[in-house]
């Protein structure tokens, strides 16, 4: 049985492998390890193996990590589940990124909520690509007018787009899904209305990665390739559609 450090060793083979038969640089594809439903322990051995970065979906669970791995100053926390306006507050003052703002009210409580000592909250804004009615994200229409408003928020620091492409649909479909979102991070940077580094495409999972990172991903979110098979048994995020955020 594959160990974690064994597992991160591998995705890194493949986002490594991945980047070179794309033409792009050696380490312009960062792993985002998902971890909800994991126990600190595992973090903690991920850690200890190197990964620094951490994704969860659900809120009092991250909470409970965080403080659990607080000896574990350089880990990196983000949140890409999705987000209750009851919620901003804990998100603004835990996390260091957010990935699934896609309402101009919640990135207002975020900028608002978020500790002045701390560093702006870097922001990817969710687009649901695919237009489907059950996920959450703006539509590509949406975009230009809602990216422009939330990038003069103070607090707050625009990184980029992200994205939950059905993994079931046909390849051919995948990497359009992937393309359209690239697409759309390359308008944005044309408008010139938009203030903040935009360098981040946070698409691509455990079954994808290779077809997000031929298309543009700059992070990657896997959390089955390295943690293996979630366990819903508690109950724990059972909540929406959107529970598929990173595999």
């Amino acid at each position: 049985m594959s160990s974690i450090a064994d597992n991160i060793r591998s995705v890194t083979r493949r986002i490594q492998k991945a980047t070179k038969a794309a033409g792009r640089a050696n380490g312009s594809v960062s792993l985002l390890a998902v971890s909800k439903t994991k126990p600190a322990e595992d973090l903690r051995e991920a850690a200890a193996a190197g990964q620094r970065a951490f994704g969860e979906n659900y809120l009092q669970e991250a909470l409970e990590k965080i403080d659990a791995l607080a000896d574990l100053p350089d880990v990196e926390w983000h949140f890409i589940g999705p987000i209750q306006s009851n919620k901003t507050r804990a998100i603004a003052e835990h996390f260091q990124w957010v990935h699934s703002v896609d309402r101009l009210k919640v990135a207002r409580r975020l900028s608002e909520q978020r500790p002045d000592h701390l560093p702006p909250l870097n922001l990817c804004l969710q687009v649901n690509v695919d237009e489907e009615d059950s996920k959450s994200g703006c539509r590509l229409e949406e975009l230009p007018e809602l990216a422009a408003a939330i990038s003069e928020l103070p607090r707050l620091s625009l990184r980029g787009l992200m994205a939950i492409p059905d993994p079931g649909q046909p390849e051919d479909h995948l990497r359009a899904s992937f393309r359209a979102l690239a697409g759309a991070l390359a308008d944005l940077k044309k408008r010139g209305n938009v203030t903040g580094p935009l360098d981040t495409l946070s698409m691509g999972m455990s079954g994808d990665l290779e077809l997000a990172i031929a298309e543009g991903a700059t992070l990657v979110r896997v959390g089955t390739a390295l943690f293996g098979a979630r366990d819903y048994s508690s109950g724990t995020g059972q909540g929406g559609p959107d529970t598929r955020a990173s595999r």
